[in-house]
């Protein structure tokens, strides 16, 4: 297992990622019951964190584990999966370039509300959607951004049904129940974030289409619209557990996921294991 300091802070990063997801499982579950909530997303979690003893520093310790874990996915994106050939590795290598962007976007909102910046995240998706929904062309960049955001929760979705995630784990070091547990987590975990990104993103294009830049807040509007449902308060509260187990799942991936950044440095060694 590796211990250089980019797989150390990329294991602690884990960590925080989970924290904050197990944060807005609590959110999603105030707004189930109606009770006051900050901003029902992941930016919410790191606000209602930031309010907690030491809440300034835990932030920070996320975001700089967040950025580690942008730093290795960025190094992956660029020279890593040599195992995989073919399709199969540009497609690995697109997926950590994704990732790499949403652990960014993350460190960043972390540092931002240890900052104490007032405007929410939500607010500003919402603020961007109806600027851009002032012209034609706008609500086309609003309706195919949220096709996109729609796609990834499909996709989402997806690589939990298949239990695509082990790819990246360490099986061989689990016993049968940490793989058993994780198995399931994983499974639960990504089917709750793909939904919740799936119905997100359909709201941005029905933002577009109907010129309702209120359904353009992200997972905020989500949440929101889904208590509004008949069985919201049982939809929310679902989704409230499949969050946690992502949170779980984090935890997992702090000591199991492979985390070795590759050489990308070295021409020779690249071409070598192509």
């Amino acid at each position: 297992m590796a211990r250089t300091p980019l797989a150390v802070l990329t294991r602690a990063g884990f960590i925080g990622y989970g924290l904050v997801h197990l944060l807005f499982a609590w959110l999603i579950l105030q707004v189930a019951f109606g009770q006051p909530a900050d901003e029902g997303d992941q930016s919410g979690a790191l606000r209602t964190l930031a309010e907690q003893p030491l809440g300034g520093f835990l932030v920070v310790a996320v975001a700089v584990g967040l950025l580690a874990m942008a730093v290795w996915q960025i190094l992956e994106a660029a020279g890593g999966h040599r195992a995989d050939r073919g399709t199969e590795r540009t497609l690995e290598r697109v997926g950590s370039a994704c990732r790499a962007a949403v652990y960014l976007y993350f460190a960043w909102t972390g540092l931002k509300v240890y900052q104490e910046a007032d405007s929410s995240s939500a607010d500003k998706q919402q603020e961007l959607t109806t600027e851009l929904m002032s012209s034609a062309g706008g609500r086309w960049v609003v309706a195919l951004a949220g096709l996109g955001l729609a796609a990834l929760g499909a996709g989402l979705v997806w690589y939990g049904m298949v239990k695509r995630f082990e790819k990246h784990l360490l099986i061989h070091q689990m016993g049968p129940t940490a793989r058993k547990v994780s198995r399931r987590l994983g499974v639960v975990g990504y089917v709750a974030k793909g939904c919740a990104y799936g119905i997100a993103g359909i709201l941005f294009a029905v933002a577009a289409f109907t010129y309702d830049p209120e359904k353009a807040r992200g997972l905020d509007a989500t949440l929101h619209t889904l208590r509004e449902q008949t069985y919201g308060t049982v939809l929310l509260v679902a989704m409230a557990v499949g969050i946690a187990a992502y949170a779980g799942f984090c935890l997992v991936q702090a000591k199991y996921r492979e985390v070795d950044a590759p050489d990308v440095t070295s021409p020779i060694r690249a071409g070598a294991s192509a």
